[in-house]
């Protein structure tokens, strides 16, 4: 980068100036990574101070029956294929409360867009979850699945959220987003929901005082400057509405080969490489610069690696997610290896380790116990390797 631009750049963001489109793509063309990250921090540090954000969440995928077959999803399976399942609602519920221990606060629902299940599944899921874990938070679907609810059940997206805050909803999830731009996305997503009715159900979400958080998938056919016009877009959203809580980098998963039943279901494997640790960082980086009005940036760990999640949090990020015991929407979808499980204990570990503050928060964001930070002298002090 021309060391003017780089000046330019780096006054506009001490001096809390907002950064255009060609900003952007300028911070992803720069290969200093350190002064990148640097950059990202000062703006997290702004916002956050020491702190990285976590909560005690758990999972559940009630069915991976899908309508659509994007492009780079190997979750899903049509009806009467080895290992497709539906969960009766009685059946989620039982497996619900099983999740219950370590003070659950929020469960996390996202299904394949199944074509036989009929509308009062959903609500009806909601409402009986919330009998049995009245103290648990559900954030649940994606805009993609409200949109296929209206197919489905003639309601409008308004009629069909309404019906659904009263079962119990308390957030949408950012999923369906992937990249809006539409010469990437037409080669990807196989269904109908894009920018124009995820926004405006996000929008609609935001109207009725749900706060919700914000996606992208990054590493797979798209290029820098789509991931800028992508995190744009949601800026000038939330510019609008202040509904969005926090922006998620979800790095592509690439490596996967279903033994169970033969079929490559991903189809952008052979020609796609998982974006490297350093690419992570510096999208983590450059979207904290862009997104200057969403107030948090997340690190999911199961998607990153516990190692570059840490780095993350040195990058912009500010918030590692949750504990999460079983994610099969990756865990399904690729060998990337990360754990199935990092409890309370794990993440406190992870977040000091990494030279900050751990606070434990809500759906909401709303604080529920602070941790003591990191052990100074620990730093400081030579310590045995962990083997």
């Amino acid at each position: 980068m021309d060391a003017g631009l780089k000046r330019e750049l780096e006054a506009k963001v001490y001096a809390g100036e907002r950064l255009t489109r060609e900003d952007g793509i300028a911070l992803y063309e720069s290969d200093d990574l350190a002064w990148l990250g640097g950059l990202a921090h000062h703006v997290r540090t702004q916002k956050n101070g020491d702190v990285v954000h976590f909560n005690v969440n758990r999972h559940l995928n009630m069915t991976n029956v899908c309508s659509a077959s994007c492009a780079y999803c190997s979750f899903q399976r049509k009806p009467g294929e080895k290992d497709a399942y539906t969960m009766r609602i009685e059946e989620a519920v039982r497996l619900a409360k099983a999740m219950e221990s370590e003070s659950l606060t929020e469960l996390h629902i996202v299904n394949g867009l199944h074509p036989t299940l009929p509308w009062r599944y959903y609500p009806r899921s909601l409402k009986e979850l919330k009998a049995a874990l009245p103290n648990v938070s559900l954030k649940a679907f994606t805009a993609t699945e409200i949109h296929w609810f209206e197919r489905i059940s003639g309601l409008t997206a308004s009629e069909i959220l309404d019906e659904l805050i009263e079962a119990g909803l308390e957030s949408l999830t950012g999923g369906g987003a992937e990249i809006f731009d539409w010469e990437v996305r037409q080669h990807i997503v196989d269904h109908d929901t894009h920018w124009e009715d995820w926004s405006r159900i996000h929008r609609l979400a935001h109207e009725k005082g749900l706060k919700t958080p914000a996606t992208m998938l990054y590493g797979h056919i798209e290029e820098p400057r789509h991931r800028v016009d992508h995190v744009l877009r949601l800026r000038e959203l939330q510019d609008e509405t202040g509904g969005f809580q926090v922006f998620i980098p979800l790095r592509y998963q690439h490596d996967f080969h279903d033994s169970k039943d033969g079929k490559v279901r991903n189809r952008l494997m052979d020609r796609t490489e998982m974006a490297t640790g350093a690419e992570a960082l510096k999208t983590f980086a450059v979207s904290r610069l862009l997104f200057d009005n969403v107030p948090h940036v997340k690190v999911f760990w199961v998607m990153h690696g516990v190692t570059t999640a840490q780095l993350a949090l040195s990058h912009g990020a500010d918030d590692m997610d949750g504990s999460v015991v079983e994610y099969k929407i990756t865990h399904d979808a690729d060998n990337f290896g990360t754990p199935n499980k990092l409890g309370r204990d794990d993440l406190l570990g992870l977040i000091r380790d990494a030279g900050f503050r751990p606070v434990e928060r809500n759906t909401r964001y709303e604080i529920i116990r602070e941790y003591d930070g990191p052990d100074l002298q620990r730093r400081e002090t030579p310590q045995a390797m962990r083997l």
